[in-house]
This record gives structure tokens, C-alpha cells and sequence, in this order.
């Protein structure tokens, strides 16, 4: 298998428990980068979140590439945006209605910041926004204008609540068909566009950068990584930590985040 480009989770998959990149697993990924393989780290933060990590990697500039916001939004590390889906007015007073059917907070991102209507902010929802170097605006509905857009959204709760999960089993149908939805953590669901994911935002990037599907290989771990390992072609590699989802979905799986699961594989099959 000649991989040519390698897609990458950040949290639970690239990033150890304590929220940092192994030596090892660094130094694996910049020798396969020297290779002349292309390293695409997809994740559910926007580019602000994944910038710190690109720069210990070494991805720099506008031939380099980021899939962000769980595929909702392609950039290159110079910060141009390629391929962005956005969600309008009508979709943010949906949210709102599914907001109250559990105690939980609500926040919207854009690749500026998060903007959200709660005045009581959940450790988790500041967690969010503190990792991925985004500000919070907190505003009336009364000032959120007709022509708002945004790329995703964020249910965030305590972790010791049982409200997301309260929130998980009440979504109706419905959503499910309009939205691509993923109980990322078990504190958090997020919500995107109907067709916007990491799997989708691949095939997009790969087309345009004349990469065959059957070259590219993806490593994730949770909810959000599943559309990744539901395409045929891909070489898909499960952390030892991922969700028996993705396990079930892979081709191999590697040990976990904490143990250089990604540098494992990497020599196995790359390099």
C-alpha cells in the first residue's frame, strides 16, 4: 500500500491523556512527513484548536491542510478555507428547541469564536473553548442577527450529569436525518450539517489533491472519527482506546493514545 495521505484525530488519538503528542509518535509522524506523505490532522476543534499541534509536527503554510469543525470545514494552515458547510438562522433556533429537552448548555462555533445565549457556562463548554484558544460571546437571542451562520454546534454538561445523556436518547428522528449528530464524550454531543464529516471532508481534500481513496490511511478513536472507518477504500487504523464502533470498522488496531499507538502502526505499515 503506497499511503500518500494520513489523516489523524487530535483528542484520543494523536494526544496523550495529559494532552500532549508523545516524543515518539512526533518523531514518527515527521519521518513519514519527510517521506513526502501528507499528515491532515481531523478533528472536531476549528483551526485555532489544531495550530499549537501542526506546529510541533512541523505542517506549515498553504500545502498543508486541516480538516476542522468534524469535517464542516476544510483549511489550509495559512488559514484559507477550501470547503466550508455552514448552518443558518433557522437551524440555530432548531438548536434552541433541542436545548430544552435537557439541562444542558448550548454553544455555536465559527471559525471566529463560540457565541452562545447561556450566562451559566459549564466547566466543559470553558474546557472547550480554553483548548482551542476561542473566546466566548455570550448574547441576548435579541442580538443574534437573521443572517448568522455557523459551522457547528456544542452540548456540553458537567461530567458528573446524566443531562447529555438525557439529551442523546430524546433527540427525535428527525434531527438524526437533518443533522449528522455524534455523542463525541460523554459530556458532549456535537452537531453538524447533514453530510459534513471528517469521512466526507477526506474523500473532498484527497480529490483535490489527486489522491487515490485506496491511498489514504486514518486514525481515530470516538464517535466523530466513525465516518472515516465507514469508507471501503481507506486504511483504517482503531486506537486501542477507540469505541468498539471504530474497532469493529478497522482494518488493524494499534495500542492506545497512551502508548504510541500511532507510531506503532506507522512502522508497521509505513515506514
Amino acid at each position: 500500500m503506497a499511503v500518500k495521505l494520513i489523516a489523524v484525530d487530535l483528542d484520543g488519538t494523536l494526544l496523550t491523556s495529559g494532552n500532549t503528542i508523545s516524543p515518539e509518535t512526533l518523531r514518527t509522524l515527521q519521518v513519514v512527513h519527510g517521506m513526502g506523505v501528507k499528515i491532515v490532522l481531523a478533528s472536531g476543534r476549528p483551526l485555532s484548536g489544531v495550530m499549537p499541534f501542526e506546529t510541533q509536527l512541523g505542517l506549515e503554510g498553504p500545502e498543508e491542510y486541516a480538516v476542522v469543525f468534524n469535517g464542516a470545514v476544510v483549511q489550509d494552515l495559512s488559514g484559507k478555507v477550501l470547503m466550508s458547510q455552514e448552518m443558518n438562522y433557522r437551524d440555530f433556533e432548531v438548536m434552541l428547541r433541542l436545548q430544552r429537552l435537557a439541562h444542558v448548555n448550548l454553544h455555536f462555533e465559527t471559525t471566529e469564536r463560540f457565541w452562545t445565549l447561556d450566562r451559566d457556562l459549564s466547566v466543559q463548554m470553558q474546557i472547550n473553548a480554553a483548548l482551542t484558544d476561542n473566546e466566548i460571546r455570550v448574547r441576548e437571542r435579541k442580538e443574534i442577527p437573521q443572517d448568522f451562520t455557523f459551522n457547528k454546534v456544542g452540548f456540553t454538561c458537567a461530567k458528573d450529569s446524566d443531562q447529555i445523556e438525557k439529551l442523546w436518547n430524546s433527540i427525535p428522528y428527525w434531527a438524526f436525518e437533518s443533522y449528522d449528530i455524534v455523542h463525541s464524550l460523554d459530556n458532549c454531543i456535537e452537531l453538524n450539517g447533514i453530510g459534513a464529516s471528517k469521512g466526507n471532508a477526506l474523500m473532498d481534500l484527497a480529490q483535490r489533491l489527486k489522491i487515490s481513496p485506496e491511498d489514504v490511511m486514518v486514525f481515530g478513536d470516538q464517535g466523530n472519527d466513525v465516518s472515516m472507518f465507514e469508507n471501503s477504500s481507506f486504511k483504517k487504523i482503531a486506537m486501542g482506546n477507540a469505541i468498539e464502533d471504530i474497532k469493529e470498522k478497522a482494518d488493524f488496531v494499534t495500542d492506545d493514545n497512551n502508548h504510541n499507538g500511532i507510531a506503532k502502526a506507522l512502522k508497521k505499515f509505513v515506514i
